[in-house]
């Protein structure tokens, strides 16, 4: 392996373990020190590839942004019709809530800060999507209500659980394996909210 290839693999490792650390256990405080530890490797290391925590947790954060934009495409960009983008994007936002049960949570946290932001949305793409929804509200498939309110709503049944896990798995005493469950049943229950059709 070259020194390249190694350095990679490490830089590689040391992302994975921050993203593990931040998205699938909740750790959103985790020191260098513990990312390192987790990672196996010196703390120095973390340092050395990344230059400060700061800096990996902008890369960390990145990541997500690009994983929420890959989403967000498919109901901006596909010509697919319309129940089925919105299809689409409920599995892509359930799988990634499985995956990555505070994603969401680390993203909102982050914006919150002040220290992460950015608009992946183009006004076009929104406006188009906005008649989109409204040509289905012309033909009786989707309640009339404003565009947004319709995003709201769905946004609202996909986020809101995940966004909530800590909160609603200690209230409502859910075991970890038994959220993951409900969560990966919602697709029928949010396209039944959404849709009359």
């Amino acid at each position: 392996m070259s020194k390249q290839e190694k350095k990679d693999q490490m830089q590689e490792l040391i992302k994975e373990t921050a993203k593990n650390l931040f998205f699938v256990q909740g750790r959103f405080d985790a020191t260098t020190q513990e990312i390192a530890d987790e990672a196996g490797v010196n703390r120095t290391l973390i340092n050395y590839y990344f230059r400060s925590r700061d800096n990996l947790i902008q890369i960390v954060f990145e990541d997500a942004q690009r994983v929420e934009k890959e989403k967000s495409e498919i109901i901006m960009r596909s010509d697919l019709p319309f129940k089925e983008k919105i299809t689409q994007f409920i599995e892509g936002s359930l799988s990634t809530s499985l995956q990555y049960p505070y994603l969401e949570t680390y993203i909102i946290s982050q914006i919150n800060k002040g220290s992460c932001q950015k608009k992946d949305i183009q006004s076009e793409d929104l406006q188009n999507l906005y008649k989109d929804i409204e040509v289905e509200m012309g033909l009786g498939n989707i309640e009339k209500i404003e565009p947004v309110q319709f995003l709201f709503n769905m946004i609202s049944l996909l986020v809101f659980p995940s966004a909530a896990r800590p909160l609603i798995k200690d209230n409502m005493m859910i075991s970890d394996e038994e959220f993951d469950r409900l969560i990966s049943e919602r697709k029928d229950i949010i396209l039944n909210m959404l849709f009359k059709n």
